[in-house]
């Protein structure tokens, strides 16, 4: 069974009024940067709690996809940006923590069950939450195997689940769409999961089924070759 809401144990991040001024100014400032090719947005439930599961190629993904959804969207973001000392440590940690970031500060261990826990707790205050399964970014452009963490939160809290596919972010520059036979950058937001046959699955055996589902989607759309394995190659 899907476990029940509990309170979260801590303040729920959120996304500030920079973060608002923020999506004002990029939205425009992206289309004319980058001309996105935007399909599916209608797919992603206009309320409630929802788990975007993307793809990763590029730095570019985590402004994307905010300046390509209609709703306010949170990430987990490198806990460097959080601990940098200085005043531009306190400017990177101010900013981060307006847009409602989440700091991950190591792939396993207790640190990333409180990543997780965060996540979870935008997601039963009915946000929409973005996670990129393969962990890290791809820099051979295949789809790699999903870590069980975006399984876990959906599983947690019922949240929604909708695939992201993102195309050409990995090689985008800004205006490259304006050179004859470049291809425009392209965000795909799927059809939310349907995963109604697995609420009486037991947990381990469920999350792993979402989890692949989760990718199945993604490649789908994306257009990405899957290489069968976790990605290695990349540490951001």
């Amino acid at each position: 069974m899907t476990a029940p809401a509990l309170p979260s144990p801590g303040p729920v991040p959120r996304p500030g009024a920079i973060y608002f001024l923020g999506r004002v100014v990029l939205r425009p400032l992206f289309w004319l940067l980058y001309r996105p090719r935007i399909v599916g947005r209608g797919n992603v439930p206009a309320g409630g709690p929802v788990l975007l599961a993307s793809n990763h190629l590029a730095s570019l993904d985590t402004v994307i996809i905010p300046t390509s959804a209609a709703r306010p969207v949170q990430f987990l973001i490198k806990s460097s940006y959080f601990t940098g000392s200085g005043m531009l440590g306190r400017c990177k940690r101010w900013f981060f923590t307006s847009i409602g970031g989440v700091p991950v500060y190591r792939a396993t261990g207790r640190d990333a069950r409180a990543a997780l826990d965060a996540g979870s707790s935008i997601l039963r205050a009915g946000s929409v939450f973005a996670v990129f399964p393969e962990g890290t970014r791809s820099r051979d452009g295949m789809l790699h195997e999903g870590h069980g963490g975006a399984a876990w939160m959906a599983r947690d809290t019922g949240a929604a689940v909708v695939p992201v596919g993102l195309i050409g972010t990995g090689t985008a520059k800004p205006l490259s769409h304006l050179l004859p036979g470049r291809p425009r950058l392209e965000v795909h937001f799927g059809e939310p999961l349907d995963l109604t046959d697995l609420q009486d699955v037991p947990d381990g055996k469920a999350r792993r089924e979402i989890t692949e589902r989760m990718m199945v989607a993604i490649a789908r759309l994306s257009g990405q070759e899957r290489s069968g394995s976790h990605n290695a190659t990349s540490r951001d």
